[in-house]
């Protein structure tokens, strides 16, 4: 117990890296979400850029997966929202290929008699 103390005395903010979240949405495809620096006062840190990244969420059978991707070079919303659709692939695209890396991984382990065999995989995005 005191050493889950210890950690969490340890937990600080890094006040050089704050930013204040905006949300925009269009109620129906996603969210996108601006990361705006701020200096520990609160005020803008024009030293910084801002980051956008897209949210969405898709069905597949295992339920609401939420996909979450950073829109690249995006300076302004208008290029967020241009770049939403294209952020969303390479997170599906991302999500696909950590998959198959688990799947991967799970096909070489030794199976052991009586020990559990780990789900198999629901949430593949096809």
């Amino acid at each position: 117990m005191a050493h889950v103390e210890q950690t969490l005395n340890e937990i600080t903010v890094d006040a050089a890296n704050l930013y204040r979240e905006e949300t925009y949405t269009d109620l129906k495809a996603g969210s996108i979400r601006k990361m705006v620096p701020v200096k520990a006062d609160g005020t803008e840190d024009d030293s910084r850029a801002a980051i956008f990244t897209a949210v969405t969420q898709v069905m597949t059978p295992g339920g609401v997966l939420p996909l979450t991707g950073e829109v690249p070079g995006a300076k302004t919303l208008q290029e967020a929202v241009d770049g939403f659709a294209a952020a969303i692939q390479q997170a599906v695209s991302d999500l696909r290929e950590e998959m198959a890396a688990l799947q991967r991984e799970r096909a070489s382990q030794i199976v052991v008699p009586g020990r559990d065999v780990p789900p198999s995989s629901d949430l593949l995005i096809h």
